[in-house]
Parts: C-alpha cells; structure tokens; sequence
C-alpha cells in the first residue's frame, strides 16, 4: 500500500510547481536526445528509469511521501524533484547509470578477470556493474534532493506558509541522507576497496562542488564578480562530472580492465559531463522561436565568457543597467547583451570540444553497438 502510494504521489498532476530549476541531465534538443537514450536502453537490457525504483518503493521512502503531500500547494522545489524521479518527458532521468552500462558492454569481459564468470554477465554486463550504476544514480538522486533545500532568507509568502517551507526542508535532508546511506551500503557489498575509496572520493567532489556554488550564490557582489571560466570548469566538474568519470572509471576496475582503459572511461565521463552542462547553460541563449527567457544563470558558461569578453567595467555598467527600479534585474536586457557578444559562441566552441574529446576517448574500445550508443550520446551533446 506505502509502495503504491509513493508512485501515485510522483505521478499525480497536482504535484507540478517548483521555483527552483534543477537540473537532472538536462538540456539537450528532446527529439533528438530521446531517441538516442531509447536505442541505449535497449542495447544494455533494460529501460534504466527502473535502475533505481526498487529504492523509491521502499517502506521509508513511502511514509515519507505521505509527508510530502503536505507540501501540495507551495513552491517548495521537493516536489518538482520528487514528481521528476517518475516523469520526465525528455529522457534525462538516470543518465549517468545509462553511460556506466554502456561503458561496460562496450569494454566487455577482460583477461585478467578470470574469477569473474562470464556466464554471470547479463547482456555483457557484470552483475557488480549493474549494482554501480545503480548506486550512481542513488547517489546523483541524493544530492539532487539536498539541493532543493529552500534558503528560508529569500522566502516570500507567494513560496507557502513558512512552516510548510521549513517541514519541506526537514524531509529534502531526512529523504537525501536516506538514499545517499543506501547508496554507500551497496558500495561497500562491491567488496571492492579501490572502487569503494574512487565513490567516496566522486561524494567528495561533489559536496565540495556545491559548497562552492551556494558560496558564489550568497555573495552579494557575485553578479559583478563571478568566476572565470578556469574556475567554472573547475567547479562544474566537480559539482556535475566528477560522478560520472569515478563511475566510469570503477566499472572498469570493477571487470578487471588495465589502467589505460580505466583512464579513457574516465575521459569519456569526465567530458561529457562537461559537454552537457554546457549544453544546458546555452539553451537559453540558442533556442529559436521562443520569447526572451524571463531568467537564467549568471554563472552560466555563455555569461561567464562574455564577462571576460566585454571587461569588468563594462560588465558591471550592463549590470546596472538592467537592474529595475526595485533593484531587481531585467534578464531581457542582460540576456540581449550577453547575446551581442561572443559568450555563446565561446560557449558553444568549448561545448563542441567537449563532446569531441569524449569521442575521442571511446574510439579505443573495440567497435560495438554500445560503443556507437555511446558515439551518439557524446554527439547529441553537442546539438542545439
């Protein structure tokens, strides 16, 4: 009864406001990118959105959804969260599980993994490399529900009642903790401690990676000075791609592959992640035939390139200029002057670099249908 009553709570159209934009892996041109997850899907066994419902129908999780309908009617963006753990019409659910299967298949068994039975493998698939990518996903789920915690100074009455806002937080944390300790017992029944310490240290990467984006958040002069793109990418791999390339990287470890193969699987994640954040920071500025967007990320990577283009001084002056008589900004004006200039061409060169680099890193495992799904996740990466 709790099992059904957590997917009926996902699913239920009444859970559709969030204010808070969170991304999952999103970004990429929906045509295009369902397609080529859907032929992935395929190739590795199973549609990967399943990867992890075994933990989302847990006795926890559905008296915690009991609890979060309490938060219908307010902006609180739990809810916006937990409705996209179901549906997701674009496909970007359960990414990072999707790469780290492929990357399994494409690399196959190694001769060095001799007590490890091929006939254990399920669609070319260790069973412990399943158990990976499920962790993975458990792990990126954790975080991006730590992440809908409502910073209570900027509440406003429009967001809820005050309490539900603060009862909205308590179950972000209660709920994120709960997968993330999930996630760290099936890492430790890999009985693998190199796999083990690459995981905790991809945790680490991540905290540290979101510390820093509440930090430059907070600051009030962060729209003057934001960082530099060094830094952006810096930060963004560790928020975003870290994950992703360890991941990659221990289910090479995981079957045994020699060192080589352990770096280009992590070159492969590592770019791609970086690759897909850029798509998605250049969706506002790229898309045709839709209306100016009403806001965007000032530390989006085609700002941050037109930041260093234009100068401080000049970026600053722009600033003051789309600021309100409420001192508020104007994103129209910013988003044409950013437009104006060569942050999103910049954006989209590095974008394209990224998305080749990834390609670059798989050419070396033999040629296959999961080396292809791959070839085309890293393109569509890279289409606007």
């Amino acid at each position: 009864m709790h099992s059904v009553t957590w997917s009926r709570l996902f699913c239920t159209g009444l859970i559709n406001r969030g204010q808070r934009k969170i991304s999952l892996f999103s970004g990429t041109a929906p045509s295009n990118w369902s397609k080529v997850v859907s032929d992935a899907e395929k190739i590795v066994g199973y549609p990967t959105s399943f990867m992890s419902l075994r933990c989302l129908l847990s006795d926890e999780l559905s008296n915690v959804a009991m609890h979060v309908r309490k938060l219908v009617g307010t902006k609180h963006p739990l809810l916006k969260t937990a409705r996209g753990f179901v549906y997701d019409s674009r496909n970007n659910l359960q990414m990072r599980g999707l790469v780290v299967l492929l990357l399994s298949k494409a690399a196959g068994p190694s001769h060095a993994a001799s007590d490890l039975l091929a006939q254990d493998m399920v669609s070319g698939i260790y069973p412990s490399q399943r158990n990976l990518a499920e962790i993975t996903e458990l792990i990126h789920t954790a975080f991006l529900v730590h992440r809908g915690i409502v910073n209570l100074k900027d509440w406003t009455n429009s967001d809820g009642p005050l309490k539900d806002m603060q009862f909205g937080n308590k179950m972000a944390v209660l709920s994120g903790d709960f997968l993330l300790a999930n996630a760290c017992t099936g890492l430790a029944q890999l009985n693998n401690t190199e796999v083990v310490e690459l995981i905790s240290s991809a945790i680490g990467d991540v905290v540290q990676g979101i510390y820093h984006e509440h930090s430059s958040n907070a600051e009030d002069n962060s729209l003057a000075d934001g960082p530099n793109m060094a830094t952006w990418e810096e930060q963004t791999f560790l928020s975003h791609g870290a994950l992703l390339a360890k991941s990659c990287q221990a289910a090479m470890k995981l079957a045994k592959h020699d060192k080589e193969s352990q770096r280009l699987a992590y070159k492969y994640g590592k770019h791609l992640s970086l690759g897909h954040k850029l798509n998605s920071d250049l969706q506002p500025f790229v898309k045709t035939g839709v209306g100016e967007p009403a806001s965007f990320s000032l530390n989006a990577a085609p700002v941050v390139f037109h930041r260093h283009a234009v100068g401080q001084d000049k970026w600053c002056q722009q600033l003051q200029q789309a600021k309100t008589f409420r001192n508020q900004l104007d994103y129209s004006k910013l988003w044409a002057a950013v437009k104006s200039e060569k942050g999103v061409s910049s954006a989209v060169d590095l974008c394209c670099y990224h998305g080749n680099k990834a390609l670059e890193a798989i050419q070396a495992f033999p040629s296959s249908e999961a080396r292809s799904a791959l070839e085309n996740i890293a393109s569509a990466v890279t289409k606007f």
